[in-house]
């Protein structure tokens, strides 16, 4: 049985570490797949929280779970400074319960539209969770070749991190905006 909710249905989507403790759980909503994967939306003023930490989303934004599960990418919409955040990742996918989660790597490919341009961000965290919380070293060699891999293509701007890839998703999320409350958990 397909887990996934009919295109619309607002739902949280939840994240966690490695070791099993909480990380970011997003107030989102599903808006359908297509060729890349499945794709979720936030809009404005809807939340995202983990302990100690909360945001409140500033502008739209669209994410794209692909098949593999391996990696979360997110395309904010102008005028955020942040046009890209991709977070590794490992077994991001539907859960029975209906409930899509994932296990955050650490490791981000980011590019920003301020002029900082493109980069793999918290290589630190990644070197230090990585000992820590002891990553298989198969998927310490796949999350790393995966990471240079996307920053490759999200500086190229290759599909799916592109404009004419996101801009229908957008448009979808907009003409699903509806006022209410945020569905985050306290």
């Amino acid at each position: 049985m397909d887990p996934r909710p009919a295109p619309g249905t607002r739902l949280l989507f939840e994240w966690r570490k490695w070791d099993g403790s909480p990380h970011w759980v997003q107030d989102t909503v599903y808006l359908g797949s297509d060729g890349w994967g499945d794709w979720f939306g936030q809009q404005v003023g809807w939340r995202s929280a983990r302990p100690g930490a909360e945001f409140v989303c500033r502008q739209p934004n669209v994410t794209l779970i692909p098949a593999s599960g391996d990696w979360a990418f997110t395309h904010n919409a102008a005028p955020h400074p942040v046009a890209v955040y991709i977070d590794l990742a490992w077994d991001v996918r539907w859960h029975d319960d209906g409930v899509p989660r994932g296990i955050d790597m650490d490791l981000d490919v980011v590019r920003r539209t301020d002029g900082r341009g493109t980069w793999i961000d918290d290589r630190d965290e990644w070197d230090d969770h990585r000992v820590r919380y002891g990553y298989p070293l198969d998927i310490v060699e796949h999350l790393d070749a995966t990471a240079f891999d996307l920053e490759r293509r999200v500086r190229a701007r290759e599909a799916p991190f592109s404009d004419a890839i996101t801009g229908p998703w957008l448009e979808r999320l907009a003409a699903l905006a509806t006022p209410g409350a945020s569905a985050v958990r306290p």
